[in-house]
């Protein structure tokens, strides 16, 4: 069965989004036998003609992917192009339109963007909305089946309590469960991978810096690294926190429990990083937010020196803690 050639690509979690166009690419390439030559367009600045430009015939070959994203900032003329060109899209071409909205907002409005529902009847079409609460067990199941796993209540539950919401890290957690137990994956299991030593260790070093224990944080560090214990795991703990921080530091009264359901957390999570959070300010929030993106790339082999990237990172997070 040939690949559709029109896909629409619509919600508000960046994590599916990015799967779902990659399983499109994989696809693409599994039916030409080679990798595609992937274009990205930002719909919200490119120019009608750009567009015109991108799904025009190619004299170089028919595997393309045109990947359009932003779609929902498109302006007039980019959109009618941009339907003219999914309406009869160029042989060889496989059109990739990314569409973000929450169903929050598609339920407030009367109609549907003018895109979006015409796109809808030409498209293959991929819900990729952000999962409420009671959606991301089921998800964790699916996401073990995937992998040839059949997942015990207990194993998820314990999954979701120890990494959290974001379905990034869940799917990388179940990545390497799996391949760390040969799939025979067990609550036991779960709690000794996240609360082993190592992270223990992580967490502790990131509950000091955001706390703005600059001395502390920034000597367990140290040490963790002495130890062995990666970059990556100090900067994904480290990144977490600062992303509780984030979610929670202007929230003020309200019932933890219903607050934790509301913003996808674990309660105890929640009453933990509560207090914390509330001693930050907004303009640190951002900064530490994009010290974190940055330290991400740094810690991953994408310039300087990992080990000194993590051990700034922590100094400069709890600096801003203070």
């Amino acid at each position: 069965m040939s690949v559709p050639p029109v896909h629409l690509i619509v919600g508000d979690d960046e994590f599916l989004a990015e799967r779902a166009r990659l399983s499109v690419q994989k696809a693409v390439a599994d039916e030409a036998g080679a990798a595609p030559e992937v274009t990205f367009l930002s719909t919200a600045r490119c120019t009608e003609g750009e567009i015109v430009e991108a799904t025009s015939p190619s004299l170089f070959g028919d595997n393309r992917v045109i990947v359009f994203q932003e779609a929902e900032k498109a302006g007039k003329d980019a959109v009618a192009q941009l339907l003219k060109a999914c309406v009869d899209p160029m042989p060889g071409m496989t059109m990739v339109v990314l569409f973000a909205t929450s169903q929050q907002a598609l339920k407030k409005r009367k109609k549907a963007p003018e895109l979006l529902a015409k796109l809808q009847k030409v498209a293959t079409v991929h819900e990729v909305y952000e999962l409420w609460p009671n959606e991301r067990g089921p998800w964790l199941t699916r996401e073990f089946a995937s992998h040839g796993v059949r997942p015990t209540p207990d194993v998820i539950n314990a999954l979701l309590e120890g990494v959290g919401s974001d379905l990034r890290e869940l799917a990388s957690a179940v990545s390497q469960l799996v391949a760390d137990t040969n799939g025979n994956v067990t609550a036991q299991a779960v709690h000794t991978y996240y609360v082993g030593t190592a992270e223990v260790e992580g967490w502790d070093i990131a509950d000091a810096a955001v706390a703005g224990n600059v001395s502390a944080a920034v000597a367990s560090c140290r040490r963790a690294l002495q130890l062995g214990v990666s970059p990556v795991v100090l900067s994904m703990a480290l990144a977490s926190k600062v992303g509780d921080i984030a979610r929670l530091y202007n929230v003020s009264g309200g019932n933890t429990n219903q607050l934790a359901g509301q913003l996808g957390m674990a309660p105890f999570r929640l009453k933990k990083a509560l207090p914390v959070a509330r001693r930050w300010s907004a303009d640190n929030v951002s900064k530490a937010v994009i010290l974190m993106a940055e330290t991400d790339a740094q810690v991953k082999g994408r310039g300087g020196d990992p080990e000194f990237a993590i051990e700034d990172a922590v100094r400069t997070i709890a600096m801003l803690a203070k």
